[in-house]
């Protein structure tokens, strides 16, 4: 085959990133390296080279804001590097036979990544968001507590509810959809924690940060009710997708408010598109049940309808060890530990992003 002719126009558009962006697609344009592999590495250490055995360092773009971009060569072979803020990496390796090019990419990203911490209190969670290069997926150990440890934070009506939530398994699920409704400050947040730790065994926890966005675009919920095809992704688990806050999405008024975010919601739990995806979804919400979108609650629909409320006057006390501070309306967990810390009521703030 004739090799191909490679131009490149550059204008005062153009970044130090996207020349050597076009460097490194040189040799593969021409046919000179006919042979590429892209790779993607979560959570690189800090100090792996990422590199190969003979690359030397021809271009280097550094970004304070954003990700950093750097070209190597070696005898027969090209990478680009792009290392990325939140400690992920993208590597694309060109080289001029399959054997060679497997080679260098498996000597770059050996021992790449950070080890997993030994602490049997930490999970391994994903979290999706849309950038402007498409949909991405990171993920970060968080640490969680066993339930046994935390259930005395929890009022005794949503104790039952809850001991039946945390055995569950996926055999035993009778629906796609889990509601954790409540004030803020009531303990949601560490729930989605500790059953991501109960759950480890059978279900991948995966937090989307825009959740809006996901469904107003048919495109990225498709991508990720997919799931994805990462290095640590276990096709033989379930998923639950983690959506907090989403109360327009699922109040009476939904379908007005959100367009089709409302009916692409229910499509994924139990329409077509979740049809054959073993995908659950948690919402978090302020809401009073009552108030959501009567499609959201129906029966068969969800798994749970959980009101995490707030602990009644004699459960605070219980708690505290004391009936200071414990007013008659009782106390939500993250006033609990406000006074326990020695802040009187009053000075309680109603919005709290530690324990949601």
């Amino acid at each position: 085959m004739t090799p191909l002719e490679m131009k490149v126009w550059v204008d005062d558009s153009d970044s130090p990133a996207d020349i050597i962006d076009a460097l490194a697609l040189s040799p593969f344009a021409t046919g000179a390296q006919p042979w590429a592999q892209t790779a993607t590495v979560e959570k690189v250490r800090k100090d792996a080279p990422l590199t190969a055995s003979g690359g030397v360092l021809v271009r280097a773009a550094l970004n304070d804001d954003g990700p950093s971009s750097r070209l190597y060569e070696g005898e027969g072979w090209t990478m680009r590097v792009i290392r990325y803020k939140d400690g992920d990496a993208v590597v694309v390796v060109t080289a001029v036979t399959e054997d060679l090019v497997q080679a260098v990419m498996a000597e770059t990203v050996k021992d790449a990544k950070e080890p997993r911490p030994a602490d049997e209190e930490a999970v391994t969670m994903g979290f999706y968001w849309m950038s402007d290069r498409g949909r991405r997926r990171s993920t970060k150990s968080i640490g969680a507590t066993a339930w046994a440890d935390i259930r005395r934070n929890y009022p005794r009506l949503a104790l039952g509810k809850l001991d039946a939530l945390m055995a569950m398994k996926a055999d035993s699920a009778p629906g796609r959809l889990l509601l954790l409704n409540g004030p803020p400050g009531t303990g949601k947040t560490t729930l989605l924690r500790t059953l991501a730790r109960e759950w480890r065994t059978w279900c991948q926890v995966d937090c989307v940060l825009d959740p809006e966005r996901l469904f107003n675009d048919p495109g990225y919920l498709l991508d990720v009710a997919v799931g994805c095809d990462c290095p640590d992704h276990d096709e033989s688990k379930w998923r639950l997708l983690v959506l907090e806050d989403c109360d327009e999405l699922i109040r009476a008024e939904a379908k007005m408010s959100a367009g089709q975010g409302l009916s692409r919601l229910l499509n994924l739990t139990d329409g077509l598109l979740g049809q054959g995806r073993d995908v659950l979804v948690a919402i978090t919400t302020n809401e009073d049940l009552q108030r959501l979108h009567p499609a959201v609650v129906r029966p068969g629909r969800c798994l749970a309808q959980i009101e995490v409320g707030r602990m009644a006057p004699d459960e605070a006390s219980a708690w505290l060890g004391d009936s200071a501070g414990v007013g008659p309306g009782g106390l939500t967990l993250a006033e609990m530990f406000a006074v326990k810390a020695g802040v009187v009521p009053e000075e309680v703030p109603v919005e709290t992003g530690q324990y949601l």
